[in-house]
């Protein structure tokens, strides 16, 4: 059974850190993109950051380059994202998504709020 399971969400206050986790379980873990989303109340789930299965390429939204970073231990079968300098705006639930050409899996998601 695929399971996806986020973590390390929370109330954080702007300019605060957070670190998430998603922990991978019922596939091949080291043969997978992966993935952040957000999706804040009212707007669309979009792409915050990337990183393929071998780790040789990241991506990030241009509203994350630079405070964020993405990173995964394949012996762990987890992907991590460390959010730095957080805003208001990153208010939002993070999901996990796992993909291949084929296959595209998503975690159950986790709250980050932003707030003084």
């Amino acid at each position: 059974q695929v399971q996806l399971v986020e973590s390390g969400g929370g109330l954080v206050q702007p300019g605060g850190s957070l670190r998430l986790s998603c922990a991978a379980s019922g596939f091949t873990f080291s043969s997978y993109s992966m993935s952040w989303y957000r999706q804040a109340p009212g707007k669309k789930r979009e792409l915050v950051a990337r990183i393929t299965s071998t780790s040789g390429t990241l991506n990030y939204a241009d509203s994350v380059k630079g405070r964020f970073t993405i990173s995964r231990d394949n012996a762990k079968n987890t992907v991590y994202l460390q959010m730095n300098s957080l805003k208001p705006e990153d208010t939002a639930v993070y999901y996990c998504n796992a993909f291949t050409t084929s296959e595209d899996y998503w975690g159950q998601g986790t709250q980050v709020t932003v707030s003084s």
